[in-house]
């Protein structure tokens, strides 16, 4: 293979450019287009993610790559140019999530276990083929007082790890991404537990890794950040970029060529202020960057409406908040910046 996984790593999580999480299922993307009154299609969602991948600015100045949907990996605009390509020309990377959802662990109560191991390597060489050059894969990890359970826990570890190596052996760097829920039930721990939590599951995270044989240069880290659960918020910004560094610090080998941050629940303004106090304030070993959805796609798809004539109201809408967290991803966002703007 010419591309080393290393390469494409750190095209990544180039200076200045994050990931646009472009991966919603058709169930969710659906939700989405309730909140405008638009009908889920294949072609509306065309539409939509032709919107978003033909913003040129926000592409070849704040996107190094996106993750997509099984569909829109396929999928071709209106023109006929496949999205792949147009993903491509912008200079970013072409990814897709590979895994089938998280589901209810049997015995296990209010924890899950994300399929979508059966067939991935057949299915990884099919990607491939088509155009990704790294893929998406989330295990869910439920916060309470008394969960996770060290079941859940490991289960979820070892699939993640039994995923990324599949995915090196296919020539496509994987997107690891344990996520610990701040907006799942019941959502009233506290920054202290997350801390807890956050901690544990990327120690069992990367002793997997080690187990699995996985190449950490090859790889990328999509974690939650440090945080309140949604129901018991009120750390400051500077107090979840201090603790989420810390456990990052006692947890990720510096090997690892990059961090992407999930939104996981954040509104837009917090996730763009918390990644640029990350950055800012404190000397890190990786390039650490965004790989937002909601955080990237809110503005512009209540900006386009699902109406042909706003689409460059949209892709302003989704420059604007691009170019934020670009600029968050070099510590120099600021609230005054986000006015002007």
């Amino acid at each position: 293979m010419s591309e080393r996984l290393e390469d494409i790593a750190a095209k990544m999580v180039a200076v200045g450019r994050g990931l646009l999480a472009a991966d919603e299922s058709t169930g969710t993307i659906g939700k989405r287009f309730d909140t405008i009154g638009l009908e889920s299609t294949e072609t509306s969602r065309r539409d939509y993610r032709e919107m978003l991948f033909r913003s040129e600015e926000a592409m070849k100045k704040f996107i190094s790559g996106v993750i997509l949907y099984e569909e829109t990996l396929y999928q071709k605009a209106a023109d006929g140019t496949p999205f792949v390509d147009i993903i491509k020309a912008a200079d970013s990377v072409p990814g897709i999530k590979v895994d089938t959802g998280a589901k209810p662990m049997a015995k296990y109560p209010g924890e899950t276990i994300t399929e979508g191991l059966d067939g991935l390597a057949d299915r990884l060489a099919r990607y491939y083929e088509a155009g990704a050059r790294f893929a998406k894969w989330r295990g869910v990890i439920a916060i309470s007082s008394s969960l996770p359970t060290w079941g859940s826990m490991k289960a979820n570890a070892h699939a993640l790890a039994r995923y990324a190596v599949l995915c090196q052996q296919a020539g496509i760097v994987p997107i690891v991404e344990p996520e610990c829920l701040m907006d799942g039930k019941p959502g009233d721990h506290n920054i202290e537990r997350c801390a807890e939590v956050t901690e544990w599951t990327l120690r069992t995270v990367f002793e997997e890794l080690a187990d699995a044989r996985v190449s950490l240069e090859g790889m990328i880290l999509k974690p939650n950040m440090v945080i309140d659960g949604k129901n018991a918020r009120k750390a400051s910004v500077a107090e979840v970029a201090e603790r989420t560094v810390q456990v990052l610090k006692r947890t990720v080998p510096s090997a690892v060529p990059g961090i992407a941050f999930l939104s996981g629940g954040q509104s837009t303004e917090e996730a763009t202020a918390h990644l640029s106090a990350i950055n800012s304030g404190f000397e890190l070993p990786w390039k650490v960057t965004f790989s937002y959805g909601r955080a990237l796609q809110d503005t512009a798809l209540k900006a386009w409406g699902g109406k042909q004539e706003n689409v460059a109201a949209g892709q302003r809408a989704f420059s604007h908040r691009a170019e934020m967290n670009s600029l968050a991803a070099k510590g120099s966002w600021n609230q005054e910046l986000e006015k002007a703007a």
